[in-house]
């Protein structure tokens, strides 16, 4: 699968509606873009906590769908836990999430969410069950 049909089947969803973008993967990991502006900042004007997790249970979910037979499977979010370490008001953030476990039937994911500088912003760790589909 490409980057472009990754972006492409996430059109009209809560991934588009929250404009994150993928820009690259490998085998053990997803890179994802989110701007941040007014549509996902908390009251004070600054990145909700919200937005940041679902960015990282956006890229962990495209990685583990990413390593799985689609046609038989689906990937489902079982957890997302996360720490918010920085406030961001504008900007781009970007999302890397890196494989820790690669299980039969679920999938662990280590995100860094950083601004444009690098800075980290939040990290998360996501949990993925792989269901057989019925």
């Amino acid at each position: 699968m490409t980057i472009r049909q990754i972006n492409e089947i996430c059109k009209n969803t809560f991934i588009s509606h929250l404009e994150i973008e993928f820009l690259d993967y490998g085998k053990d990991y997803v890179l994802a873009s989110m701007p941040v502006n007014e549509k996902k900042h908390q009251p004070n004007s600054i990145l909700h906590g919200g937005a940041s997790l679902a960015l990282a249970e956006t890229v962990a979910g495209a990685g583990s769908m990413l390593l799985i037979d689609n046609e038989n499977f689906d990937v489902l979010g079982l957890q997302v836990t996360g720490n918010h370490l920085a406030a961001i008001r504008k900007g781009v953030v970007y999302a890397r999430a890196e494989i820790v476990h690669q299980g039969q039937s679920t999938h662990v994911w280590d995100v860094k969410i950083t601004d444009e500088q690098g800075k980290l912003i939040s990290v998360a760790r996501v949990t993925n069950i792989i269901k057989e589909k019925a």
